[in-house]
């Protein structure tokens, strides 16, 4: 009942706002969500003039934490990468669920800081550059900050980080139970001053145990300190709320009206659903009002999905002189209009909606490849006539080291991803192809290798708990030493894996397999899908080497799709 009493009050409070309301000027634009499509999750921005710059987590992948710019909240460019330098870190021996979790990017006099957490090792840190697209500094790290998704604020000529951490005396009341800490740094050696003081206990309201108070920020605004922070865990009770105070040390009042933002109490059943929203961050957009950058999913059914957590946006709202995310009485909707220009960014992907492109390898990486863990330049080489070669390693991607892996995201329900590959096996031990990856347990890889001293096809799955994996489809080749095409397609929980020998008639390996083993909710983790080039020689030694001329990708999810 109290949700229902808080749905009719927010309605009626926010009736009259224009949301998805047609454009009523020139200067008009649409924000299609997600604005990052694909595994972008916990999105932190800051603005900079008429300048966004925003980043995501990147858990255990290389580089870490992409940099977007954009300048109307709905084109981004990818301009770089936080951590892009093995001597920064790197993720051996880690999960890929592990590694860097929740970054939060900040400005101020001329400086750029960003926050992150190195889960399981060392902690919290700060880098700071003075061009986001980098090059960042190496870390300086916070050991007096103990806990995870460090923010910064800057309040005159003071610094401070809050966080999320133990609750007192390190006693939990329940499962969940967690803080929002509060710490001064020298703003020159961004070292801790003093002791931390605690601003929130468990949550909103203590005695309903509420769980996981995470990814804090502070926001000043009117004469008031706005904390606001996820709620409820980073799944299906995801929410976010807010607290204020007329002193940044406190007390913080929580909003009567918490959660203001979202989605556990829509039907379960409603069509093209968005849940999980949470973890936002606010920012002033080009027309002077305050939008929330935040993640959320789009499940295919119940909670399953492949693409990750994304990065969605929603206007807004001041009431009181408190913030409401305006998704709409439906929720967060797939777009919104604003009445302000759109600016485009020559040269850049498109990264919301449907689309399609192909990368090519003559001179650099596209900047939004991922490696697995760490980056080693000796792993591969680029040219016009042979595209990407990589060295066949030992490594699989079955384990916790760097194989020959280079992955981009799977950003759709509904896709293709092509390649085509050069590649001659010296044994059954080598194979080289595209494998379609949510974690070292959870994948499937379409390759060229030989079965009985004979070239053949294989789709290959992971086994979870066995370190071979298990051979589902095998197909004859022509040649040993051809080319070959190779293609997956994904269907939200079915996947398919095709081949050609040339580039016109494609044979289909196996249809329809399961596309919920890929998924979060089996694999469990943070993370979502990627489709990789990858080579393995399985453990044994090997100076073979396999060339892939180029990735075609095409995203076609219906939501975006005109009905006709």
């Amino acid at each position: 009942m109290k949700n229902t009493k808080r749905s009719l009050w927010l309605t009626a409070a926010l009736a009259g706002a224009l949301l998805g309301a047609p454009a009523a000027s020139a200067q008009s634009i649409t924000l299609t969500n997600p604005i990052l499509t694909g595994f972008y999750p916990d999105p932190s921005v800051v603005k900079v003039g008429p300048d966004y710059y925003l980043v995501t987590s990147t858990f255990s992948y290389f580089p870490g934490i992409p940099v977007f710019h954009s300048q109307d909240l709905k084109n981004w460019r990818q301009v770089g990468n936080v951590i892009s330098r093995p001597s920064q870190m790197n993720f051996l021996g880690d999960r890929m669920t592990r590694g860097l979790f929740a970054p939060a990017i900040d400005y101020h006099n001329g400086t750029y800081y960003l926050t992150c957490t190195l889960i399981d090792r060392k902690g919290n840190f700060v880098v700071t550059a003075k061009n986001p697209a980098g090059p960042w500094s190496d870390p300086i790290w916070l050991p007096e900050v103990k806990g995870i998704d460090p923010s910064l604020f800057f309040d005159n000529d003071k610094v401070y980080v809050i966080y999320n951490s133990d609750p007192p005396d390190n006693k939990p009341l329940y499962d969940g139970h967690r803080s929002i800490k509060i710490m001064e740094l020298d703003p020159v050696k961004l070292q801790s001053i003093g002791e931390a003081r605690m601003l929130v206990n468990g949550g909103v309201d203590l005695s309903k145990k509420p769980v996981w108070i995470e990814a804090p920020h502070l926001l000043k605004r009117n004469g008031w300190y706005y904390l606001y922070a996820a709620e409820g865990g980073t799944s299906v009770n995801h929410t976010e709320v807010v607290f204020r105070a007329k002193s940044v040390q406190g007390p913080f009042v929580p909003y009567e009206h918490n959660p203001i933002l979202t989605q556990r109490t829509l039907p379960p059943d409603r069509k093209n659903p968005i849940t999980s929203a949470g973890h936002a961050q606010f920012v002033e957009g080009p027309d002077g009002q305050t939008y929330a950058i935040f993640l959320a999913v789009r499940p295919y059914e119940a909670n399953y999905y492949n693409t990750g957590r994304e990065t969605f946006i929603a206007p807004v709202v001041w009431k009181d002189d408190w913030p409401i995310v305006n998704t709409g009485p439906q929720g967060v909707q797939y777009s919104y209009n604003a009445n302000y220009r759109e600016v485009k960014q020559p040269g850049a992907r498109p990264q919301s909606g449907n689309f399609r492109y192909t990368l090519t390898f003559e001179k650099q990486l596209d900047p939004a490849l991922l490696f697995l863990r760490t980056h080693d330049s000796t792993l591969y080489s680029l040219s016009k006539a042979a595209g990407l070669t990589l060295k066949l390693r030992p490594e699989t991607c079955a384990g916790l080291g760097n194989p020959a892996f280079i992955g981009k995201r799977q950003q759709h329900m509904y896709c293709t991803t092509e390649t085509e590959l050069n590649f001659t096996a010296k044994s059954a031990s080598e194979k080289a192809g595209l494998v379609v990856f949510q974690d070292e347990k959870h994948y499937y890889y379409l390759c060229k290798t030989l079965a009985d001293g004979k070239p053949v096809l294989q789709l290959l799955k992971s086994r979870p708990e066995a370190a071979e994996p298990e051979l589902l489809a095998q197909a004859p080749l022509k040649s040993a030493t051809g080319k070959v095409q190779l293609r997956i397609t994904a269907a939200a929980d079915a996947y398919g894996f095709q081949f050609s020998e040339n580039a016109k008639t494609w044979t289909s390996l196996k249809e329809k397999v399961d596309g919920k083993f890929l998924s979060t909710q089996v694999a469990g983790g943070f993370i979502g899908c990627l489709i990789g080039m990858y080579a393995t020689s399985s453990g044994q030694p090997t100076t073979s080497t396999a060339a892939f001329q180029w990735l075609k990708y095409a995203g076609n999810d219906p939501v975006y799709t005109p009905a006709k």
